[in-house]
């Protein structure tokens, strides 16, 4: 029989969609998350999906950020739903402005936690559902998944995640040395 443990600390970071004027001032939008440790390249989100379109406009921007510190990965439920009331914060009209989306990277995976129910997504609480979006392998890094999102699929994506990973692992030697 195998016995419950804590897991290992996770890195939290935020998927964001949002168009150019909001990039500046992601600190002070995202405070409440965290202080952003470090971000991804923006990529112009159109070339990937219009979901967004219809409530945000045209000519969105993709990009990532990480925050300072680690984690207990099961406080991710709570972090969403601080991101929700930030999007609900800057909404106009009752249209968002900026979609922010957490998630966290640990040593083997990266989890992506969203409001919606889907086949390969589990429930975690308080109306939040999380999913393996990237997989880690020792020789390629983080690898997609059947699932997962073409932005999360880049280059840039995928670099800016190996670095987050890399810099979890070291959070990790240094707070068991």
């Amino acid at each position: 029989m195998g016995k419950p443990s804590i897991p290992e600390k996770v890195k939290l970071f935020t998927g964001i969609i949002t168009r150019e004027e909001h990039i500046n001032f992601l600190n002070a939008i995202l405070k409440p998350l965290g202080e952003i440790e470090d971000s991804s390249p923006v990529l112009l989100f159109d070339e990937f999906s219009q979901y967004y379109s219809k409530e945000m406009g045209s000519g969105l921007k993709r990009l990532w950020v990480s925050f300072r510190g680690t984690i207990a990965p099961e406080s991710i439920v709570d972090l969403k739903l601080i991101s929700n009331e930030i999007e609900h914060k800057y909404s106009v009209e009752g249209k968002r402005t900026i979609n922010i989306d957490p998630g966290y990277v640990s040593l083997t995976n990266l989890v992506l936690v969203t409001t919606k129910n889907y086949s390969h997504r589990i429930y975690l609480g308080k109306g939040i559902y999380g999913e393996v979006t990237l997989i880690y392998r020792k020789k390629e890094g983080f690898v997609p998944l059947q699932w997962t999102y073409p932005d999360y699929k880049t280059k840039v994506a995928l670099d800016f995640f190996n670095r987050v990973r890399t810099r979890l692992l070291e959070e990790l030697r240094y707070h068991t040395e």
